[in-house]
């Protein structure tokens, strides 16, 4: 059982991004080889996660940092994981809203969600 905790200080993001697209969740990536745990990322919206922009990554911190720290695709590092290291993402820029983001490479991680109404309640994921 994989048991993942959000920060105490955890706060959604609330933008134009969100207004636009819908019920944020908070999903819990790991990667689908050896199940280690990636990260904690807001996705806006329905559909498959396809892309992790940076501005949405909420941890680890060190990934949360490149937000403020990449202003270009090849500033960023692969998004890797730390046990196998598996590529999970390749940064790219999602040109439609140029936004630095992460395409994801299908079948490389899996994801555990929670939505908004039940991360108020636990901040758990079990």
């Amino acid at each position: 059982m994989i048991l993942l905790e959000l920060p105490k200080k955890f706060k959604l993001k609330k933008d134009a991004y969100t207004r636009r697209r819908g019920t944020p969740k908070m999903l819990f990536i790991c990667c689908s080889s050896c199940n280690n745990y990636i990260i904690s990322y807001q996705k806006d919206g329905p559909g498959p996660l396809l892309r992790c922009y940076l501005d949405r990554i909420h941890h680890p911190e060190q990934l949360q940092k490149l937000q403020n720290i990449c202003t270009h695709k090849n500033e960023c590092p692969f998004l890797e994981c730390d046990t196998c290291k598996t590529t999970i993402g390749v940064p790219y820029v999602y040109e439609k809203e140029d936004r630095l983001a992460y395409a994801m490479q299908p079948g490389s991680f899996i994801l555990k969600k929670k939505k908004l109404l039940e991360l108020s309640k636990d901040t758990r994921l079990r």
